[in-house]
């Protein structure tokens, strides 16, 4: 909203020898650390206010994990506020309509509207399993997994529909993979005249196909992140890397000679997302600020659903998905261990008779727990891989 403010009163400041004051709005990465810094003083300011207020309704964290070794690590977590989530996305949702192009550009429309509706879903889910125990015997704790699940995949529909048709260049719809180029090599200066050409190999993605894939991503990082949600900042902590990662790519997508130097979509229009990915990672820093061990709050469904949609929503709109794969590492690793986990049990309960563990415990940060690890080790040895993970793919840029 300051942005388009500035650029409505350009003229009014001209005349008046004054828009020397505002021309750094205009420059979109002090707009995007703006935002970032502005959460994070969002969060510290309200942060404090807002854990007390649910401290006081009791909508504290009861934790169950399954496993008694588990339990018992973890019992100090009972009664630990929960929905921290409406923390970090109040603080998100407002750096960004007051520092980006809320009035004109759709991807920061569609980024609003992935960060409400998971916020919802998870806030109602949380809502529903924090007061079951007040409502009468019988009622639903919480919903259940296909309930979540089609929810974030009729986002995903509705998300990849629009942001298909947000562009119309072929540019936008490119199926990105690795070390592949996106354009032929051209040299610097023609690209001013005329953007290159997209290469040969490059496979271009029909609506179907598109829109298939935002639903999976959406929906696949949304529940990793959900997942990997289970010790003092862990999931914080890695979304504040691959925010900060986002905010990367998202500018090398929305500028033309960044992306044509190293041959990666160039996605008009995207640049303001970085407005959404520094506060993202600002507001996830602040909250981390409560949420480190031990923990005063945790973000709960809320926060974890919406702000994994919200960096696949990201990842899909600048073509990097699979770039996110590697950078969100650890958010894979969780899910894919619960995934390994479950289907290995059932498969030798049918088989023996008897259901047999991969792991001591799922997702795998409760397995490492229980081998020996403190709680704090397992969170910053985690961190340090998904920095490691991200220097990575960011390299893998230039290797094309």
């Amino acid at each position: 909203m300051l942005y388009n403010l500035t650029v409505a009163a350009q003229s009014w400041l001209d005349d008046r020898g004054l828009s020397w004051l505002v021309m750094v709005m205009y420059q979109l990465e002090f707009r995007a650390l703006f935002a970032g810094l502005l959460a994070f003083v969002l969060v510290l300011s309200f942060g404090p206010r807002i854990i007390g207020w649910l401290a006081k309704r009791r909508i504290g964290d009861t934790p169950e994990f399954g496993n008694d070794g588990v339990n018992k690590l973890m019992e100090s977590r009972a009664g630990t506020p929960t929905m921290g989530g409406l923390i970090i996305l109040g603080a998100l949702l407002a750096s960004t309509l007051l520092l980006s192009d809320v009035m004109h550009n759709r991807y920061i429309h569609l980024g609003i509207i992935v960060v409400l509706w998971l916020g919802m879903v998870g806030g109602f889910d949380d809502w529903l399993k924090l007061t079951q125990s007040r409502r009468s015997s019988g009622t639903r704790d919480g919903l259940v997994a296909w309930e979540k699940l089609l929810f974030q995949l009729g986002l995903g529909l509705v998300v990849g529909f629009f942001l298909f048709r947000a562009s119309g260049l072929d540019d936008a719809h490119v199926l990105n993979l690795p070390f592949q180029r996106t354009y032929v090599p051209t040299p610097s200066i023609e690209t001013i005249i005329q953007p290159p050409a997209l290469s040969s190999g490059v496979v271009v993605l029909g609506i179907g196909l598109f829109t298939m894939l935002t639903m999976i991503w959406i929906a696949g990082v949304s529940n990793a992140v959900n997942i990997t949600d289970g010790m003092d900042g862990l999931a914080t902590g890695t979304l504040i890397i691959a925010s900060l990662a986002m905010m990367a790519l998202v500018w090398i997508a929305g500028s033309p000679r960044a992306a044509y130097f190293l041959m990666v979509p160039s996605v008009a229009g995207t640049g303001e997302l970085m407005v959404m990915a520094g506060a993202m990672a600002g507001a996830c820093l602040g909250f981390l600020w409560f949420n480190c061990s031990p923990a005063r709050i945790f973000m709960g469904d809320t926060g974890s659903l919406a702000l994994g949609g919200l960096l696949a929503y990201m990842a899909v709109a600048v073509r990097q998905e699979l770039l996110l794969l590697l950078i969100g590492g650890i958010f894979v690793l969780e899910m894919g261990s619960v995934i390994a986990q479950v289907s290995w049990f059932k498969w030798t309960r049918r088989k023996y008779g008897e259901g047999r563990r991969i792991f001591r415990c799922t997702p795998i940060h409760h397995h490492f727990h229980l081998g020996g690890w403190k709680e704090q080790q397992v969170v910053v040895r985690f961190w340090l891989i998904t920095v490691v993970l991200t220097m990575v793919a960011l390299v893998s840029l230039k290797l094309r």
